[in-house]
């Protein structure tokens, strides 16, 4: 665990709506950055175009959208190195990528996934929701409906892959697989449950404020997304 008199901060950037492998390229780069102790700990928020990913353990079959179908909907289908079964990611979805030290907090695996939950926990709790954890399934619910799914890759203690927060999102494509490999579970979003748009600049602050309280972060620092965007870009 960090000693916790230590100054500890984070590098913060919101990359906007990008494609899902040009997000995991920039992943990738970070963290052969961030393990080499060339920058600090690094917290991406972010949207992605209409996206199924599926995890390592993932099961073909919950894959139930036809090629065609695939097509017509314009949705990307990616097999990736995260934990976890299928999901969904699109826009009104906010996805956050820490990619983090954990040997400056607790080297915890477990305590890790808590940690992501916690975070989405205490900002549904600003908006008057009450979450709670699944004793048999990661994420974050609200009874039997999950508003927050999380798939995670340790590597060195250096994490990559994260969160995904249902804000504004369309729930319909959802449809097209099982999500997390769950049949008898429902999914929600921020805006299913109280009845409205949400702001999701709003959220993304809450999520920053609240990620730097559950890790023992003492400070962050905003980096233009360029500065990253241009990582992939490079020959």
């Amino acid at each position: 665990m960090a000693n916790q008199s230590t100054h500890r901060i984070f590098d913060y950037s919101d990359l906007g709506l990008i494609n899902y492998e040009q997000a995991w390229d920039i992943q990738k780069e970070i963290f052969d950055l961030r393990l080499r102790n060339e920058i600090n700990d690094t917290f991406f928020l972010l949207e992605h175009p209409h996206t199924y990913t599926l995890g390592k353990v993932a099961e073909k079959e919950n894959l139930i959208s036809s090629e065609s179908q695939l097509k017509e909907l314009g949705i990307s289908v990616y097999e990736i190195d995260r934990g976890g079964d299928i999901t969904y990611h699109g826009p009104g979805q906010i996805v956050g990528y820490p990619i983090i030290k954990l040997s400056d907090w607790k080297e915890d695996t477990h305590q890790y996934l808590r940690g992501l939950e916690e975070v989405i926990i205490l900002t549904c709790r600003e908006y008057g929701i009450e979450t709670e954890r699944n004793p048999k399934y990661t994420g974050v619910w609200i009874g039997e409906r999950k508003i927050a799914a999380i798939g995670i890759k340790v590597n060195r203690w250096i994490t990559m892959h994260g969160f995904a927060f249902n804000i504004n999102t369309d729930l319909s494509y959802f449809e097209g697989i099982i999500p997390c490999g769950i049949k008898d579970k429902d999914v929600t979003s921020l805006q299913h449950e109280l009845g409205k748009e949400i702001n999701i600049v709003e959220v993304k602050e809450k999520l920053i404020k609240n990620f730097k309280k559950v890790f023992d972060y003492t400070d962050f620092v905003e980096k233009f997304k360029e500065q990253f965007l241009q990582i992939t870009l490079q020959p």
